[in-house]
C-alpha cells in the first residue's frame, strides 16, 4: 500500500525486490502473456547480406502481424529506413540503427548529422551505440554532449542509447553508464547490438532498471527499457518482462517504455501459443 504522501515512484524504489527473489516468483504461461510479448518485439536485420528484397520479406511478415498482434517496430540500417516506413503498417515503428554500429566510435559530429537526416526521414526512432572509449577514460561529459546533441538533432524523435552492457564490466559501470544516457536525455536505454557474445543478461536488464526507476522519482520523466541479444526462448522473455514489471510497475508493460529485441524469438512465441 502507498503511505500518505509517498508518490508512485517513491513506493517502487522502497519496497524493490532483489532479482532473485523477482526471478524465483512462478511465471503463469499463458496465451495472453505469450502475445503481449510478441507486442513488445523490434523485429531487427542487421546483416551485411540485406537486400531490399530480404528486408521487405521481413516488413511483409510484421505487416501480417499473429492472431491480431503486430510486432512494436522494424529495426535496421539507415539506407533501408525509406523503405521500410513506405511499407510498414502505420501502427508500427521504423527504427534506425545509428552509423558506427556496432562500435559508438564514429566522430560524435558525423552522429548528429546522421540523426538531423533521420530526424528529416520518415523513421520514428534512432539507436546509437555508447562511446566505450569515452566512458573508459572517464569522458562522461563527453558521452552526455554528444547524446544532448544527437537527441536534440533527432527533432523530437525517439533516441535510444545502446550501452553493450556485457562489455562494460561491471553492475557499477552498468550504473553509471545508464544514469548518464537517461541525464542525457535518451528515451530508452538498451542492453547489446546483439553483434557481442553477451546479450540481455537479467542482471543487467534489473540493473537499469533500477536506475530508471531512480531517475523517474527525481524527474517525473519515464525512459524506456529495451532487453536486447541472446533472448530467443519464452521463458528468456517472460523472465524479463518480470523484471520490468517488478521494478518499475505496470506503466512500462507497453512498447512506448519496454521493447524486446529479438527477432528469432518472434517464431518461437507463435510456436509456444500454438502449443497451448
Amino acid at each position: 500500500m502507498i503511505r500518505l504522501g509517498e508518490t508512485k515512484a517513491d513506493f517502487l524504489c522502497n519496497n524493490m525486490r532483489s532479482l532473485n527473489e523477482i526471478l524465483n516468483q512462478p511465471i503463469e504461461v499463458n496465451t495472453d502473456l505469450v502475445l503481449d510479448l510478441i507486442s513488445y518485439i523490434d523485429l531487427t536485420t542487421l546483416s551485411d547480406t540485406d537486400t531490399d528484397q530480404s528486408v521487405l520479406q521481413l516488413v511483409d511478415k510484421a505487416n501480417r502481424g499473429f492472431n491480431g498482434v503486430h510486432p512494436a517496430a522494424i529495426c535496421t540500417y539507415s539506407k533501408f529506413g525509406n523503405l521500410v516506413r513506405k511499407n510498414l503498417n502505420s501502427s508500427m515503428r521504423t527504427v534506425i540503427v545509428g552509423i558506427g554500429f556496432p562500435s559508438g566510435a564514429t566522430p560524435t559530429q558525423e552522429k548528429i548529422q546522421h540523426a538531423i537526416e533521420i530526424g528529416a526521414s520518415g523513421a520514428e526512432e534512432l539507436d546509437i551505440v555508447l562511446n566505450h572509449s569515452d566512458f573508459f577514460h572517464l569522458s562522461y561529459k563527453q558521452i552526455t554532449k554528444e547524446i544532448s546533441g544527437v537527441k536534440s538533432a533527432l527533432q523530437n524523435k525517439h533516441l535510444k542509447v545502446i550501452l553493450e552492457t556485457g562489455e562494460l564490466g561491471s553492475n557499477e559501470n552498468i550504473k553509471t553508464a545508464s544514469e548518464i544516457a537517461c541525464k542525457a536525455g535518451t528515451d530508452f536505454i538498451k542492453t547489446s547490438t546483439g553483434k557481442t557474445s553477451t546479450g540481455a543478461k537479467p542482471a543487467a536488464v534489473y540493473e537499469m532498471c533500477l536506475v530508471i526507476a531512480e531517475y523517474y522519482k527525481q524527474t517525473g520523466r519515464k525512459v524506456g527499457i529495451k532487453p536486447s541479444g541472446g533472448i530467443r526462448t519464452f521463458e528468456d522473455a517472460a523472465s524479463l518482462h518480470l523484471i520490468v514489471k517488478e521494478t518499475l510497475g505496470k506503466d512500462w508493460l507497453n512498447p512506448s517504455l519496454f521493447r524486446i529485441g529479438a527477432s528469432s524469438l518472434y517464431d518461437h512465441l507463435i510456436e509456444k501459443f500454438n502449443q497451448l
